[in-house]
């Protein structure tokens, strides 16, 4: 799969000598739906805005379908549509003019139809007419989503774009992005919901402290750094793991009702089996179980843990 959007050494230092986004090099692929994951402050809407054209940075290069940011701005921004954490919006227009001007402002020809479709696909259609200033913060977001979309573009960012907003606007949002990008369109997202990145990312970017510390296929990340644990809810409660069971390293809860063993889900042979036998033999009879999945939140969690312990080791 080719590449639309081409990140090379990428760096954001301001004049107070805080440093944003340390070099970052990223392919970003036709068609694909890529994830930014990061705490607060790591450097996300920085990267964003750079290719985007709302912040300079201090080096590298991005180049938009073969178009730089810089030499060619113009080519390179009309094929981007954006869709910021903060509001802003016209107070004092009707919806159906502020999305139709938004249109106009990279050069395409006026298209009622399509405008017409993007408005109905955000449920905005009946608020057509109605002045900005009325509508509520969820309708105002939903606003700007047809704004960053009015001039049919494919490269979409979306920064952070279901904070705050209702689970309606969310599941209107999501069906959009899956419409999109059946067409063709390339989406990159940043979300706290990191549920719904683990639903819709083709591939995940960690971000911390202004370094990309990891890019990989959502698929294969979790299967690389997912773990599965077992519980088993104990008949009688043990006051600790038995000699006969070390070998499967097993962990016992506080009022010993409960043992955990997590296991690696690639492996061949999981000891699940032999385990099983062991606790017969011993005489320790269970009740239930279950097995837990790591998330992609948890992963994440990992990840930027296992980062800020190496910083501090060093």
């Amino acid at each position: 799969m080719d590449s639309v959007l081409s990140i090379r050494g990428l760096s954001k230092t301001y004049k107070s000598g805080t440093v944003a986004l340390k070099p970052v090099d990223l392919e970003i692929r036709r068609g694909e739906i890529f994830a930014l994951l990061g705490p607060n402050g790591a450097g996300k809407t920085t990267l964003i805005s750079i290719v985007c054209g709302l912040v300079n940075p201090s080096g590298g290069t991005v180049t938009i379908d073969g178009h730089d940011i810089v030499r060619d701005y113009r080519a390179a921004r009309t094929k981007i549509g954006l869709v910021p954490q903060e509001l802003h919006t016209d107070a004092f227009e009707p919806v159906w003019s502020t999305v139709s001007f938004s249109r106009g402002l990279f050069g395409r020809p006026g298209d009622d139809a399509y405008i017409e479709k993007v408005l109905r696909d955000l449920s905005l259609w009946d608020k057509r007419r109605t002045i900005m200033k009325e509508l509520s913060g969820g309708m105002k977001r939903r606003v700007m989503i047809a704004k960053a979309l009015a001039h049919e573009p494919e490269i979409l960012f979306l920064d952070e774009p279901t904070a705050g907003v209702d689970v309606e606007l969310r599941r209107d949002m999501w069906n959009l992005v899956r419409q999109l990008r059946e067409r063709g369109v390339t989406i990159i997202l940043t979300t706290h919901y990191i549920e719904e990145a683990e639903e819709m990312a083709d591939r995940v970017g960690v971000i911390n402290k202004g370094e990309l510390i990891l890019v990989e296929e959502k698929d294969a990340l979790m299967r690389k750094l997912g773990k599965k644990e077992l519980t088993l809810q104990l008949a009688e409660p043990l006051a600790a793991v038995p000699p006969e069971l070390a070998d499967w390293n097993l962990t016992l809860n506080g009022d010993g009702t409960e043992l955990h063993y997590v296991f690696d889900p690639k492996g061949e042979r999981t000891g699940i089996p032999s385990l099983l036998t062991a606790m017969r033999d011993s005489g320790i009879q269970f009740k239930d179980l279950n097995t837990h999945q790591s998330s992609l939140e948890e992963i994440f969690v990992s990840l930027v843990s296992d980062r800020r312990l190496g910083e501090a080791r060093s």
